[in-house]
């Protein structure tokens, strides 16, 4: 789409050169910002200039730069002991996308877009993910992916701030996994997301629900649980009340679904 309220392409090589105002708005893959009018923005800031490496293997584990491409990421081949890795194709297959737009798509834009079904959300909420962010005027800031989201379409950047990175750390991406994905229809936006990781010896089980609610939630067991602890965690965690209905399935299904596949989830892992 013509973006016709914009009257200038800015293209900064360091984030010091950004002078942020109303009206500017922050470009990287642009596939959701050329996808609809943005009447309140007058001004792009190009971040492609900024020349970030879209993924670094450290010793703390894997940095994905905000502008890492979706192809990127897909193509990211870690060392062996990240038996976690895997997981990164599974959730970019659950993407309400051509996979010709993971070449324009960032990691970076699903995040900060922060829908429910963003399946990148879910990905670096489920391998506890680390934001950091830059503000306009102030030292970077560190929040995890699960208290970055606040709802649906909403999170924690304040005017001007930019996502720079999240970095997977290695504790979580040496953990085994399983992921379980529910649409209503065979290539609908997920009315559930539910992934499990799992120390080798049981121990660390953290479930992430997401897609079903506004928001990714977890739920940490010292050790795998049992069914039956497994169900009134979830209960507990989240009542009748924090599941939201739309188009994709009512709170009612979701909350179902989610049961039914965490169980799943749970057997797998045992």
């Amino acid at each position: 789409m013509n973006l016709n309220t914009i009257v200038e392409v800015k293209r900064p090589k360091a984030f010091d050169q950004v002078e942020w105002r109303d009206g500017h708005a922050f470009l990287g893959g642009g596939t959701w910002l050329f996808s609809e009018p943005q009447v309140s923005v007058d001004t792009l800031v190009d971040l492609d200039q900024l020349g970030w490496p879209a993924l670094t293997v450290t010793p703390r584990g894997l940095e994905i730069a905000a502008t890492c491409r979706i192809v990127e990421l897909h193509d990211f081949k870690g060392p062996p002991e990240w038996k976690a890795v895997p997981l990164f194709d599974q959730c970019i297959d659950c993407f309400l996308m051509s996979f010709k737009i993971w070449n324009a798509a960032t990691v970076g834009g699903n995040v900060v877009m922060s829908l429910p079904a963003g399946a990148m959300v879910s990905l670096t909420a489920a391998l506890e993910g680390v934001c950091t962010l830059w503000p306009q005027n102030g030292p970077p800031r560190q929040v995890p992916v699960v208290d970055f989201v606040t709802g649906m379409h909403t999170n924690v950047l304040q005017k001007g701030e930019l996502l720079r990175s999240i970095l997977l750390p290695a504790s979580a991406l040496r953990k085994r996994f399983a992921m379980r994905q529910q649409s209503l229809t065979r290539h609908g936006r997920s009315a559930a997301l539910i992934v499990a990781t799992v120390g080798d010896n049981g121990e660390d089980f953290l479930l992430t629900v997401s897609a079903a609610t506004p928001r990714p939630v977890h739920i940490r067991f010292a050790r795998t649980p049992t069914a039956v602890e497994l169900r009134q965690a979830i209960d507990t965690r989240l009542p009748p009340d924090a599941w939201f209905a739309d188009v994709h399935g009512s709170a009612a299904y979701k909350r179902h679904v989610t049961f039914h596949l965490a169980e799943q989830i749970r057997g797998e892992l045992s």
